[in-house]
């Protein structure tokens, strides 16, 4: 598997897990939308998941839960583009990705710097975007939806939720390698056009993921396959996100996309703990 990603010349290694901490720059994202929208509130969040250890900053300007309209990538950069100069400023050895499925928004935040292209549209959206992540060498994190935001949730359909994924990933993959991109990050799309119980069934099928020889990135925190089957609201159910980041660990994911960054550290210090005692005991 590989576990090297060049990251504008930064090595990023995967051989043990990383966190991705989430900015979200937005007014209406499902968790924290508005809350880090002025200069002072997102830079002191940012200092909060750096000194509990992010590895990756992930910057979002636009809304992807379900039922979100389409921004413009006018209106994106509009809401991340000083944000992200000044985060660049401030902490120019960060890592970061943007979330983002428009061409003109990675080229405008590439000029600024960032290290990886964040896409749960997996090209279907911009056609320009995949030529432009070629273009610029960055990075690339694919994503499984089906449909689009607005209606992803209506009645998604599947004969196997896992092949059908797995088989997306294949001829997408195909797609990329012949465009030129060469650092892909696999994202089952926890949440994207799937049923309660389609989540699960990724969730318990990662390792078969793994033979496609990529990174895996799991974004399940405080998602709706937490809070619908607990009958919760996302801001209470930590603790089931913890044991689902210890699951996706387990399942062989390498990057968790988070909002609780010590909560994430935590997980990732048990697991690893378990894998070492495992090794010891000599146990599959």
């Amino acid at each position: 598997m590989q576990t090297t990603i060049n990251a504008s010349g930064q090595l990023l290694d995967l051989s043990s897990p990383k966190i991705m901490g989430i900015l979200n720059l937005t007014p209406d994202s499902f968790y924290d939308g508005g809350r880090y929208l002025g200069e002072e509130a997102y830079l002191r969040q940012l200092e909060q998941m750096l000194q509990q250890g992010i590895d990756i900053l992930d910057i979002g300007g636009a809304s992807t839960k379900p039922g979100a309209v389409a921004v413009s990538a006018e209106e994106e950069l509009k809401r991340i583009l000083e944000p992200l100069k000044r985060i660049r400023q401030e902490f120019p050895e960060l890592l970061i990705s943007i979330d983002s499925y428009w061409a003109k928004v990675i080229e405008a935040t590439a000029a600024e710097g960032i290290h990886i292209v964040n896409d749960i549209s997996a090209g279907g959206i911009d056609p320009e975007l995949w030529p432009m992540v070629a273009k610029l060498g960055l990075p690339y994190i694919l994503m499984h939806m089906q449909g689009q935001p607005e209606t992803m949730q209506n009645q998604p359909q599947y004969t196997s939720v896992v092949l059908e994924v797995y088989d997306f990933f294949v001829e997408r993959l195909g797609a990329l390698r012949q465009l030129g991109v060469k650092d892909v990050i696999l994202d089952l799309g926890f949440g994207f056009g799937k049923t309660l119980e389609q989540n699960y069934q990724l969730l318990a099928a990662g390792q078969a993921f793994k033979q496609l020889g990529l990174p895996i990135l799991a974004g399940i925190s405080r998602k709706s396959m937490l809070y619908k089957l607990l009958d919760r609201q996302p801001a209470e159910v930590l603790p089931a996100t913890t044991a689902a980041h210890i699951i996706a660990l387990e399942e062989g994911a390498r990057i968790l996309r988070v909002h609780d960054v010590e909560a994430a550290r935590q997980a990732i210090g048990v697991w690893q703990a378990y894998q070492e005692a495992k090794q010891e005991l000599k146990i599959n």
